[in-house]
């Protein structure tokens, strides 16, 4: 079991690193999806999953005795339900990026920023960014 777990949790990031340096914008987004899949089978690794005791405490007793440590679990738990809404939100800036430029590569998005001249929405200028009137 544990070397299924240690594979499963290679695979994932070494797909996930592959993805990230892709120049696609919904591939990156994914990719970042995977990564975090990897990071939470490492935390789950780490409660001692392979113990098929419950994680209760006997009474008098001080400490569990080789029971699965609950609290991994959990912040697995919450950390697999952050990062599915994370996904989400992404996917929908990624999506309203890619219709609103054309383009889904993240070398040409530099260019979609608004040109100096633009009346509506100039881009910042120096003094701004330092904190400085405008």
């Amino acid at each position: 079991m544990t070397w299924v777990v240690v594979a499963a949790f290679w695979v994932t990031l070494v797909a996930g690193v592959y993805l990230v340096t892709s120049r696609d914008v919904l591939r990156l987004v994914v990719g970042l999806g995977l990564l975090g899949s990897a990071v939470n089978l490492a935390l789950l690794a780490s409660g001692r999953f392979a113990s098929l005791r419950p994680a209760l405490v006997a009474a008098g007793a001080q400490a569990l005795d080789g029971a699965a440590n609950p609290v991994p679990q959990a912040l697995v738990l919450t950390a697999i339900v952050i990062g599915f809404a994370l996904l989400c939100f992404s996917l929908v800036l990624v999506l309203a990026l890619v219709r609103r430029t054309g383009a889904d590569d993240v070398r040409r998005l530099p260019f979609a920023e608004p040109a100096p001249t633009d009346p509506i929405k100039p881009p910042f200028s120096d003094d701004e960014r330092a904190g400085g009137a405008p």
